[in-house]
């Protein structure tokens, strides 16, 4: 998945509201300039949920963090992120 050329990298820094959307599986981001986007979360997993760690990292950010999850998709950076490794999103015994 490519980001979108047309975003800049700050944008995601003027967020007024992030919100995941579990009906239309998206995470909604609402900007101070009126603009708004809706991110296939569901694209984002297929595309970097390469593992079981990585696709339950993905799931954990997207209920417990969903506006740090769109900073990190819409800036490029949800890949590096990623692959340092992920353990919050672990199943407890």
């Amino acid at each position: 998945m490519k980001r979108n050329q047309n975003f800049d990298h700050n944008h995601s820094q003027k967020v007024l509201s992030c919100r995941y959307n579990m009906d239309t599986n998206r995470a909604e981001a609402q900007f101070a300039d009126g603009s708004a986007i809706a991110i296939d979360c569901l694209a984002i997993e297929d595309e970097y949920g390469n593992t079981p760690a990585q696709r339950a990292e993905l799931d954990w950010l997207l209920y417990n963090k969903p506006l740090e999850c769109v900073q990190l998709v819409l800036s490029g950076e949800i890949e590096h992120y990623l692959s340092l490794g992920c353990d919050r999103g672990k199943l407890k015994d």
